[in-house]
């Protein structure tokens, strides 16, 4: 899927992955907002999560809606384009016009199933040769939540170098046998479904859209919190005043759940959402150290400081997870501050209208420019 908004940078290097596999070349479409002053030096990278693109902020030219994280980008917000360039892109195995299953080999045909298994690792070396392309040898920042904010981290090990800033948020650095087990479930209703055929379904009339949704209505419960669901739906009955005995939606939370399910196949393509997923199974930052979290980090040193942020009700990725990262960072003699926003809103909290936490990520950014040659544009 592609769209006017979006810029396409090809890298004709080959990208060898972690699984040994390699892509002859790939295509990331991204955004920029804001100007990139003279010296180069206040460059922003957003990083998505599981459900995102690169359309952060303004209108998503496929959905017509505001951009997924419009509430904390754009001018004079938290992540203010006025002051900062301001890069998202479409992650390596997206739908979005990035190389993923949904593309096509050089033969014509679609990768589908035969597209090779990637991690989030990947997905960070693909943005890399994106940042050196726009010529910026350091982000001011990196910021994401949750699947982006394991991107973000990544970022910080592989290249400290080039991140002085670094924003982790509602995430964790390991993905949980919990969170696999969701994963698992959605992997398992899109295969399921009639209409996937293996994976192979781009040349056909039909796509697993049953599978999606469902999926997608599963994934969405872990977004929000006992407390939310409770303020937006309670008990309350949709269109009615009595039960109807039967199976068709009665409550509010049915019928919402719904919505989003049907939302999310219009835009999203169903192998994307396997691969992706399968990339933040395989989420391990300490796997390569030992079991080790703080060996992971130990190589950044004051090369870039970190603000850990995570939400009371998020119990996707709770504030248990951020607080192991943070002490990990302690041991290794990182800067890292931290903040736990209390809010009943969930996961999603990062996404949504949260004056507390655009301000604590407001007052960071700003305040480590005194740390930093940044120059507004």
């Amino acid at each position: 899927m592609r769209d006017d908004k979006s810029k396409i940078f090809t890298s004709t290097t080959p990208l060898t992955l972690e699984s040994g596999a390699s892509l002859p070349h790939i295509d990331i479409a991204y955004r920029t907002w804001g100007t990139l002053n003279a010296q180069r030096s206040n460059a922003i990278l957003l990083c998505h999560a599981l459900s995102g693109d690169q359309h952060a902020t303004g209108t998503d030219p496929l959905t017509h809606k505001a951009g997924w994280w419009h509430e904390a980008v754009g001018p004079n917000k938290a992540i203010d384009t006025k002051r900062y360039f301001v890069i998202c892109s479409n992650t390596l195995g997206g739908c979005m016009g990035t190389t993923g299953p949904q593309s096509l080999k050089d033969d014509g045909t679609p990768w589908a199933m035969t597209f090779p298994v990637i991690t989030i690792r990947d997905m960070v070396r693909a943005q890399k040769r994106l940042i050196d392309h726009l010529g910026i040898r350091q982000l001011y920042g990196v910021i994401g939540g949750s699947m982006g904010g394991m991107q973000v981290l990544e970022w910080a090990c592989l290249y400290p170098d080039h991140v002085f800033c670094a924003i982790p948020i509602a995430t964790t650095a390991r993905v949980s046998a919990q969170n696999i087990a969701f994963h698992v479930i959605g992997r398992h209703a899109i295969m399921a479904d009639p209409h996937w055929q293996q994976g192979n379904y781009a040349s056909t009339d039909k796509t697993p859209e049953k599978g999606l949704a469902v999926a997608r209505m599963l994934a969405h419960i872990t977004y929000l919190s006992e407390q939310s669901m409770h303020r937006k739906f309670g008990r309350n009955l949709r269109h009615r005043d009595n039960i109807s005995y039967g199976f068709n939606p009665d409550f509010e939370v049915e019928t919402y759940l719904h919505h989003q399910g049907q939302r999310f196949v219009a835009r999203f393509d169903a192998n994307a959402y396997l691969y992706i997923t399968r990339a933040m199974d395989y989420f391990d930052l300490a796997d390569d150290h030992q079991g080790q979290l703080e060996r992971a980090f130990s190589h950044i040193q004051e090369k870039t400081r970190f603000l850990v942020i995570s939400f009371s009700s998020d119990w996707l990725f709770s504030t248990t997870e951020s607080r192991h990262i943070v002490q990990a960072l302690h041991r290794a003699s990182v800067p890292v501050s931290f903040s736990e926003i209390q809010t009943d809103k969930g996961h999603d909290a990062f996404l949504l209208h949260e004056p507390q936490f655009h301000t604590i990520m407001r007052a960071f950014l700003h305040g480590m420019q005194r740390h930093h040659a940044i120059k507004t544009p």
